[in-house]
Order: C-alpha cells, then structure tokens, then sequence
C-alpha cells in the first residue's frame, strides 16, 4: 500500500539548510495500522505531509498504491489525494458554511464516489443522526473530529493519514474517537497512519515507528 524509500528532505533557513529526514525507509501493508511517533520538531508531519502529496522530497520515493508521487505533477497530485487518501488533522478544518451531511459527503463527492449506503452507516457508527442539519459551529470538538473522520472514510480512501487526530480532545473524548475510527477501519480495506505524541493512542494501533534523528529510530509490532 505504501513504500518510503530513503527519503530525505530538508528546509531552507537563514544560517543554511535545515536538514529533517535523513534516509526514512517505511512500508504500510493494505489494511494495516501504524503510529508514527516521535518528539516535537522530529518531522513527524514533514513525513506525512510528503506522503500526502502535499511537499516533494529532496531525494528518495514514495509510492502509494503504485503512484510515484515524486514523478506526479501537482495537478495529479490533487486529483490522487481526491480520490485515494483521506486526510484527517488535529484542526478539523470542517467547512462553516455546510452542515455536517453535507461536510460528510464533500470529499467523497469530490472523488466521484457518493454512496448514501455507506453514508448512512457512517452516520450511524459515528452517532452523528442528530447532528446532521447542524453547522460546525454548533458541535463540541469531539463532535466535529468525528465529523471529520466521517467525512475522510466516506470516499472510502486506500489509506487515511491522520496527523494528531485526538490531541486537542480531552482523554475520555480521545478515547471515545479513536475507539470508533479503528472499529470503522474494521469495515473498509483502508489502511492507517497516525501521527501521535501519545503512547496510550500509539498502543491501541497495530505497529509504531519512533522518528529520531531524520530517522525511524526503531518499530515494534503488536
């Protein structure tokens, strides 16, 4: 599903290049689940940023879903994250002047692949029912990062990256999100990566990663 390959990437600072990834080796099989953790300043996000598209890597490949992201323009590249990834952020980035349906079924509008079946289901799971003809405004946090899960997985995306999804939650309402996105990853082929800080979120995942140094400092598998 994906493959990082010697992936280095660095940014441009008055006192000279700031070097971040320095030779990061990943791979994600389809349907899995892995936490990427690391300190603050580490690159964790730098790394997700590059695997959605949204940077290009100094040197090294990314492939996912047998797309060479650093070979893809960037109009590919926004045609390939509508309809391949889902994108979930600590800020939910939820649409103000949209109620939560039609927050729900933006992306997988965008990507050509509405199914009001699967909509419904997500509704459903999510406990959003009675929240559907509200505007984002409205909600608490934890209601609108459930919308925003929900609005990721409806176009049914091959791989989801979330960059500290639960960290501006408090413990019970994390618990509570991160319980119902992995029960819905259980429903759909999608596989995960999550960028967190926190090891009681990192064990509830399938495998984690540490970032230390530009590097993947070492992994375990549960």
């Amino acid at each position: 599903m994906l493959s990082v390959q010697g992936v280095f990437k660095s940014y441009a600072t008055p006192q000279g290049p700031l070097p971040v990834l320095q030779g990061v080796d990943l791979t994600l099989k389809p349907g899995s689940s892995l936490a990427l953790m690391g300190e603050s300043g580490s690159g964790k996000s730098t790394l997700l940023h590059l695997i959605a598209g949204l940077d290009k890597v100094d040197r090294g490949s990314i492939v996912s879903g047998g797309h060479r992201l650093e070979q893809m323009s960037e109009g590919q590249l926004a045609n390939w994250r509508r309809t391949e990834i889902g994108l979930v952020f600590q800020q939910f980035n939820l649409i103000g002047s949209l109620r939560v349906e039609d927050n729900l079924a933006f992306q997988a509008r965008l990507a050509g692949r509405h199914d009001p079946r699967w909509q419904a289901h997500l509704v459903q799971r999510l406990g959003l029912a009675d929240l559907l003809r509200r505007y984002p405004e409205q909600l608490s946090g934890g209601q609108q990062q459930r919308v925003a899960l929900g609005r990721a997985l409806a176009s049914q995306p091959k791989l989801l990256l979330a960059d500290e999804p639960t960290g501006s939650l408090d413990e019970a309402t994390s618990d509570e999100v991160l319980k119902l996105l992995l029960e819905l990853l259980e429903d759909s082929p999608t596989t995960l990566l999550m960028v967190t800080h926190s090891p009681r979120v990192a064990a509830r995942l399938a495998e984690k990663v540490v970032l230390q140094g530009g590097r993947l400092a070492g992994a375990d598998e549960r």
